[in-house]
């Protein structure tokens, strides 16, 4: 999921380079709720590895 976050991310960038605003902020907010998830979903993964220990 996280490999998904940092090509949208990298989609928003050329974008803005070039020069189509609403693309580049579309694939920004995608890009930043993915990497979002994945931080949640790495925290629960963290927490339940700590508590099967």
């Amino acid at each position: 999921m996280l490999h998904y976050a940092v090509v949208f991310f990298v989609i928003a960038l050329v974008a803005a380079l070039f020069g189509f605003g609403g693309i580049a902020s579309s694939a920004a907010g995608i890009a930043q709720v993915l990497f979002f998830i994945f931080l949640v979903l790495a925290v629960i993964g963290f927490v339940v590895g700590l508590i099967r220990r």
